[in-house]
């Protein structure tokens, strides 16, 4: 037998691999190494699954033996690579199996990035990143430090995944408290008048928002957690998460003498610096950009496996609105190029806003659709408005 395609990682990014893969070459080995259960769910649902009544259980939609059959696949789960000897196409398991690959792709992820924090409690803060840590946050919120069901909850980060929590977290009947350095939410991504518009929102739902300062210490107290901030005042809290972004994972692509900047480094056929070692998803930088969303992912998907099944295929991206998961205020946002020349024009009315960001780098351009940002009842007019957006 041939040596497989070794995927690390069964997430969505490794998982959906093996699932275009098996679809392009019936015969290919394939090995899935995945440090958690290896169990199939869509990690974008952690930020909304307490409003869908969802257990860390029920969020799993196939277990590890499923999708080995599925795949007609060796799935090895609560499985860690320990060492990666590219020069012989080798990986060392923690069982201490060597397993020989004929192809090696990182779906390895992104870790939540931690902040400094000082405190007695520093290491209570928890972060919500994958299916075991969203069973640790499930727990806290029926029991927390004093007892009880959590009811003051503290989230660090006013962006995507820390809005979409607090409009999970309203849906149970918690109260969050929203904190960032910010003024403003999602501010890497929406106009201010569309980050305004949605603080306002989630506000009228019972949201509570401490913008322009930062976290400094937690410590304990007989009631829960004490959080102190940069302002010098601070927030009691039952239960505190961290959702102030991510951070490619790349300590495998080093051991493989992988290039790695931001992500692991790969070019548009997803491959790395190194021969038979590729990279995708979140932990990967393509072409130098790094788009943690399900769209780019679903994309490298489908050309990585037109690769690995022996036809080259450059990975292209087309229009990719990102669904911000807040029923508060629905809100769409299709980010324009981060080089990109231009300013934002916004309309409003009492049930909808629409932003569009313009052109202004050259005479021929000028007044082009870069991107745009939909809220309330205008997101309903998404695809029309990804027809219009400049390739």
């Amino acid at each position: 037998m041939s040596e497989p395609v070794v995927i690390v990682g069964a997430g969505l990014a490794g998982y959906n691999l093996a699932r275009e893969l098996r679809k392009a070459d019936a015969a290919v080995p394939i090995v899935v190494v995945s440090q958690d259960g290896a169990g199939f769910y869509s990690k974008p649902m952690l930020s909304n699954a307490l409003a869908s009544g969802k257990t860390a259980a029920t969020l799993v939609m196939k277990s590890a033996e499923k999708m080995a059959e599925e795949l007609r696949a060796r799935v090895l789960p609560r499985t860690r690579v320990t060492q990666v000897d590219a020069s012989a196409q080798a990986l060392t398991l923690d069982s201490g199996e060597v397993l020989r690959y004929r192809d090696l792709v990182l779906a390895v992820g992104a870790d939540p990035i931690r902040l400094p924090l000082q405190g007695d409690a520093a290491d209570a803060v928890l972060s919500v990143n994958d299916l075991d840590d969203f069973a640790t946050f499930a727990q806290a919120l029926d029991t927390s430090a004093a007892g009880q069901p959590a009811q003051r909850v503290v989230i660090l980060g006013g962006g995507l995944i820390g809005c979409e929590f607090a409009n999970d977290l309203l849906a149970r009947g918690v109260v969050p408290t929203v904190v960032d350095v910010a003024d403003r939410v999602l501010a890497r991504l929406l106009p201010a008048e569309a980050s305004a518009l949605l603080q306002t929102r989630l506000e009228a739902a019972g949201a509570h928002f401490k913008l322009g300062m930062g976290a400094v210490s937690v410590s304990r107290t007989a009631s829960g957690l004490n959080l102190t901030l940069s302002d010098g005042s601070s927030l009691q809290a039952d239960l505190i998460v961290s959702a102030v972004g991510l951070k490619p994972r790349t300590s495998l692509a080093a051991q493989a003498g992988a290039a790695a900047g931001r992500g692991v480094q790969v070019n548009h056929l997803l491959a790395t610096s190194v021969p038979h070692v590729h990279a995708l998803g979140d932990c990967a930088e393509v072409d130098g950009q790094w788009l943690p969303y399900v769209m780019p992912l679903m994309q490298q998907t489908r050309a990585l496996a037109a690769t690995l099944a022996g036809k080259p295929t450059p990975v292209a991206y087309p229009v990719m609105p990102v669904v911000v998961k807040t029923p508060a205020w629905p809100t769409v946002v299709c980010p324009p190029p981060a080089d990109a020349a231009g300013q934002w024009e916004v309309t409003t009315s009492d049930d909808a806003l629409e932003a569009r960001f313009v052109s202004a780098s050259s005479a021929e351009q000028a007044g082009a659709l870069l991107g745009f940002v939909l809220q309330g009842k205008a997101v309903s007019q998404r695809q029309a408005w990804v027809a219009q957006v400049s390739a």
